[in-house]
């Protein structure tokens, strides 16, 4: 049986990295004797240009029909900022309830080194990070006069929240920003992270908060030390970090972490600047994951208007968002074949792109990946 993919290339560069991706997933779904059936969407900012429309209910209903969705990068410089993100890629991940943000912090032998004396060995582990909650749920405004009335509605699988908010201020002006935490909502992020460590034999999770200034990061610690007790039978220790000091360790002591349980804002920070410690955002991938539904898997890259068209775009982090899928799908051995050509290429370093420092176009790293999953 085929496993239905829908396929969403995005924009600017993201139809020519998506090519590259489709292209390994193909190739290696034939060594592996597994068929991939692939649904093409044109879901961004052309469709959104000519029909104003971002996702409808429709198209979320379609969606639905997949087994899993590969998705590129979306941004366009004709479109105001926001309106893609939300209505397209926040819109799948609410949707869905992709509750995990999954990311790998992996830095390639072969890619030049950010972080002094720190090679492939010492940057590796994993950042979970929640994706559905805390202060990107959608709640504020940058506008609320001295007296102004605002109400807000929040629908989760796990819970509906409404918000009516009078506000009375001495001034023209203010702007404001809510975020909300709940208990289920903590608790299956930070379970996943200690379950994931369980996995890869892991024996630490660390999670990182603000509590000490951000009183609703409470719900969090709380959570944290509930479940971290479950897993002491296996050998798993537990630590908390404050933000601040965490982004200070993933510059000066990477190699201490094995994987972190991060709140959303948190975790969408600090997932960058573990991009930026492997080398940049060329090479890492993610996934938004709903373990008992649709997961979705895109690069963390954005649509780089400023290069699109040129071919020159690294499609490393889509090709490693296509293993990320397959793994999820089951496909370990396909996924790990994929890692293994990477690892290879990137080692070698005859075929990169110029954000690596070389001079390969976007289609001859994907052939060159491609060359080598054939000889394995």
């Amino acid at each position: 049986m085929a496993f239905k993919i829908a396929l969403i290339p995005g924009d600017g560069i993201g139809k020519e990295v998506m090519a590259e991706g489709k292209k390994v997933v193909d190739v290696v779904s034939e060594k592996f004797n597994f068929e991939i059936s692939w649904n093409e969407y044109d879901f961004g900012a052309e469709r959104y240009l000519k029909e104003g429309k971002t996702l409808t209910e429709d198209d979320l209903k379609e969606l639905s029909k997949n087994k899993s969705i590969y998705f590129s990068a979306i941004g366009d410089p004709r479109v105001k900022p926001g309106i893609l993100e939300k209505g397209v890629l926040l819109a799948m991940r609410f949707y869905f309830d992709e509750y995990i943000n999954l990311r790998p912090i992996k830095f390639f032998e072969g890619v030049r080194e950010v972080l002094a004396n720190k090679t492939a060995k010492d940057i590796n582990f994993y950042a979970v990070r929640e994706n559905t909650e805390d202060f990107y749920v959608g709640i504020g405004s940058n506008e609320a006069k001295k007296r102004s009335k605002d109400e807000f509605e929040i629908l989760r699988t796990l819970y509906s929240v409404k918000f009516n908010l009078d506000i009375e201020s001495d001034r023209d002006e203010i702007a404001y920003q809510i975020g909300i935490l709940s208990k289920k909502g903590c608790e299956r992020i930070i379970r996943y992270a200690f379950e994931l460590a369980k996995r890869k034999n892991y024996d630490l999770v660390t999670s990182v908060d603000k509590a000490n200034v951000l009183n609703f990061y409470a719900v969090w610690r709380k959570a944290f030390d509930e479940i971290s007790k479950e897993y002491i039978k296996d050998g798993i220790k537990s630590e908390y970090l404050y933000v601040d000091a965490a982004a200070m360790f993933f510059v000066l002591k990477p190699e201490r972490f094995k994987v972190l349980a991060i709140p959303n804002m948190f975790g969408d920070i600090l997932t960058d600047l573990g991009a930026g410690i492997c080398g940049g955002l060329g090479t890492a991938a993610s996934g938004n994951i709903n373990p008992n539904g649709i997961s979705m898997f895109e690069p963390i890259h954005g649509s780089a208007p400023d290069i699109a068209g040129k071919g020159i775009a690294n499609p490393v982090g889509q090709i490693l968002a296509g293993a990320m899928m397959l793994d999820e799908l089951k496909k370990s051995d396909a996924a790990n074949m994929i890692i293994k050509a990477v690892e290879d290429v990137l080692r070698e370093g005859k075929v990169r792109t110029p954000d690596l420092g070389g001079n390969a176009k976007t289609m001859d790293v994907g052939n060159e990946i491609v060359r080598k999953i054939k000889e394995m």
